[in-house]
């Protein structure tokens, strides 16, 4: 499962970067970035590996959308969009090692009314990591336990010099490298970085080509949806039940889509954990001695169902989407956070996790971000419509489960 699921997020990387290429009209709007970071990786846990300085190198391949008269382009004031590629050093290659990591990436203008040299960078994809977690030969790491993860950077930049070929910029941003939840410790590495870099190529500042300088106007625009979705994803329960099972996930939402590029709406959602079915099932920690009464009905215990609130960018073929979500009713997740957050010695738990106020927030709140694919362009206002999906689902902030998913978009016009 984790092989399938690594290809298949490749492929919707090279499918997303075909979605985005195709809305090009000109090729001298193609440029090339490579990128020098250092920075600082922060402790993951007590007693983590001591590191030196972080280095980075990243090379982005993109295109500015000037030209595009496509509605999200011309909503967003002509993004950059593209793929970066990086190698990365944490700062101890012995017991932290190496990432290779490729991120789409989408890049826009702040503050173009005053000026037009600050840039704003987010990006999501996937890594490799050449060293992990080992209880015996490597076990202060407990940031990275899995070969591949889920990574996202998101930068500001500054140009410091502006050129017709070339733009000198500097950079300050975050990264964050995690496997979603699907084995544990994962308590992810998160990094603090500056960035130096060059962006070559023609700048549409400069190019003397109507095609490349058109002036779109914008076309306001108003539709209602309906959306329905289901995924299949994989998490774990505790570091000592530390197998990967299934989460098995649907939801309906429906909603507005304002200028064909901005996507709101509500929605509700069902899922149903293997994990819980089978703790229960098999009347391991906890089941005899705080719910015995889970047994009789133990489907019906490892369900999980809410409503959320869903926001979305389109960007023809591609969306962003984060969801905030409430739990109306997750019953095993009391057992889910005293085993995942409790203490143990010789696989038996030493103390359990607190059930204090932290713990009711993160019982109450989901959260969801992920990227889609769709079939049919989102700027030619499809009446039905298909996308595959990635996402990493969480209880609050932390990971839950990373999933798959397929689903439906109607439109009402």
């Amino acid at each position: 499962m984790k092989q399938t699921r690594y290809y298949l997020f490749l492929l919707f990387i090279g499918v997303q970067l075909r979605g985005q290429t195709s809305t090009v009209k000109n090729k001298k709007s193609l440029f090339i970035t490579p990128e020098v970071l250092i920075g600082k990786t922060m402790e993951a846990n007590t007693d983590f590996p001591k590191t030196k300085l972080q280095t980075s190198f990243f090379v982005s391949m993109g295109m500015h959308s000037m030209g595009s008269d496509q509605q999200w382009a011309v909503e967003l004031g002509y993004p950059k969009t593209g793929v970066s590629l990086g190698v990365t050093n944490f700062g101890n290659t012995k017991k932290i090692g190496f990432a290779y990591t490729i991120m789409p990436f989408v890049e826009v203008d702040l503050f173009k009314k005053y000026s037009e040299r600050w840039n704003f960078n987010i990006a999501m994809g996937v890594s490799y990591l050449d060293t992990k977690y080992d209880a015996d030969t490597n076990p202060f790491n407990r940031a990275i336990t899995t070969d591949v993860n889920w990574s996202f950077r998101s930068f500001l930049y500054y140009d410091i010099v502006k050129r017709q070929k070339m733009d000198w910029r500097i950079g300050l941003g975050y990264t964050h490298f995690s496997n979603g939840h699907t084995r544990l410790p994962n308590q992810g590495l998160n990094s603090f970085l500056l960035s130096l870099s060059s962006q070559i190529g023609n700048n549409p500042q400069y190019i003397n080509d109507e095609n490349a300088k058109q002036n779109v106007t914008k076309k306001k625009s108003s539709e209602y949806y309906f959306s329905f979705r289901t995924g299949i994803g994989q998490n774990v329960l505790s570091r000592i039940f530390n197998d990967k099972k299934e989460v098995y996930s649907t939801a309906l939402s429906m909603g507005k889509i304002i200028n064909r590029t901005y996507k709101f709406g509500v929605g509700g959602y069902y899922r149903f954990y293997e994990h819980y079915y089978d703790h229960i099932n098999d009347n391991k920690e906890l089941i005899s001695e705080q719910v015995p009464r889970f047994r009789k009905h133990p489907y019906r215990y490892a369900t999980n169902f809410g409503v959320f609130v869903t926001s979305e960018l389109l960007l023809g073929h591609v969306g962003i989407e984060f969801d905030f979500g409430f739990n109306i009713y997750k019953p095993f997740y009391k057992i889910d956070w005293q085993l995942s957050q409790g203490e143990f010695y010789n696989d038996k738990y030493t103390k359990l996790g607190e059930l204090d106020w932290y713990y009711k927030v993160k019982r109450t709140i989901s959260s969801r971000l992920g990227i889609k694919y769709y079939l049919f362009n989102t700027y030619k206002s499809p009446v039905n419509n298909f996308f595959l999906a990635a996402h990493i689902n969480a209880n609050l902030g932390q990971a839950d489960f990373s999933e798959l998913g397929l689903g439906y978009v109607y439109r009402f016009h």
